[in-house]
């Protein structure tokens, strides 16, 4: 990602922790960002929280002037005022595809002829809420990871009817402002990022409901094995360095018992409430529920450190001022 400052005005319409990240995003990347949300309750408690959110990141050097992001971002009293004159929308309203569309229909008649609307959506497919409007060609998904101020990459899906020109202005954009993009070329359910993650969660239910792990050590496969390496290589670059001949030889050596694997999860099974139930209490003993805000805290503090950690090591994370 480049991280090159922008001076464009954007628009965030949504302000819940998904909208907030975002408007730190554009605003230390030097855009003005004008804020609206319907619940008077979010409004009210955005600024808190934005200030919360800076303190930490100049604490770990990951900013350097808060109050001049801070004053970028402005509260909007209507919908009207929030898009009126931005080059780019991000959208990040409740993922239910009647809201979606309810709230496209009346962009169609608020934006200028140039605006590029990206919604956050995280599985909802464009398609499903921008079809036959004036603004279509200008609408895509930007699916973020939470929280986007931390956690750089963005899915960028296009519908059917997205010009290219939108996705790559989306693209430009997206890597002005420190974020790392990806194009997805076409619509697909859960878009990348979910169907990996998705993936994934499928085995930890199954391996768990069947009696083979608790939840705290399926945890710790990943947290003290397989996300050390992933929280900065991928995939094919794992299984690329895990052979002595590469990435062939690696499926050549495993590929056979990666397909056997496979084959036995061919009829994936609903996760039940007497599942959820068992997986939820034995979550209970480790973090009470009344503990989750300050675990969310320290989960996106250890994030400011690794993100401090990637940028000391000069793995493309900037310093904003």
């Amino acid at each position: 990602m480049s991280g090159e400052a922008t001076d464009k005005t954007i628009a965030i319409v949504g302000a819940g922790l998904v909208g907030l990240g975002w408007a730190i995003v554009f605003a230390r990347a030097g855009c003005r960002v004008k804020v609206f949300d319907h619940s008077e309750q979010i409004i009210e408690e955005l600024p808190g929280q934005l200030t919360t959110i800076l303190a930490d990141l100049v604490s770990f050097e990951l900013l350097d002037d808060a109050e001049a992001v801070s004053a970028r971002i402005t509260l909007t009293a209507s919908l009207a005022e929030a898009v009126r004159d931005v080059s780019y929308v991000q959208e990040s309203v409740l993922e239910q595809v009647k809201v979606k569309r309810a709230l496209y229909a009346e962009l169609d008649g608020l934006l200028g002829p140039d605006t590029i609307v990206g919604s956050s959506s995280s599985g909802i497919p464009a398609s499903q809420f921008t079809e036959g409007l004036s603004i279509s060609p200008r609408c895509l998904v930007a699916h973020p990871v939470n929280p986007p101020y931390l956690v750089p990459l963005v899915e960028l899906v296009p519908a059917d009817w997205t010009s290219p020109q939108s996705v790559d202005a989306a693209y430009q954009l997206m890597q002005q402002v420190g974020q790392h993009p990806i194009r997805i070329n076409r619509e697909v359910n859960g878009f990348v990022l979910n169907r990996l993650q998705g993936a994934l969660l499928r085995e930890a239910w199954a391996l768990y409901d069947e009696g083979y792990c608790s939840v705290e050590d399926i945890d710790a496969t990943v947290s003290k094995g397989l996300g050390l390496r992933w929280s900065f290589m991928g995939p094919f670059e794992t299984i690329d360095l895990n052979a002595p001949g590469g990435v062939a030889d690696y499926a050549h050596r495993l590929g056979d018992l990666y397909l056997e694997l496979a084959r036995e999860r061919t009829d994936p099974q609903p996760w039940s409430e007497e599942l959820i139930d068992r997986v939820e209490s034995e979550r209970n003993q480790l973090l009470s529920r009344d503990a989750l805000r300050d675990r969310t805290r320290w989960r996106d503090r250890r994030l400011m450190a690794l993100a401090s950690h990637k940028r000391d090591t000069q793995d493309s994370v900037p310093i904003w001022v």
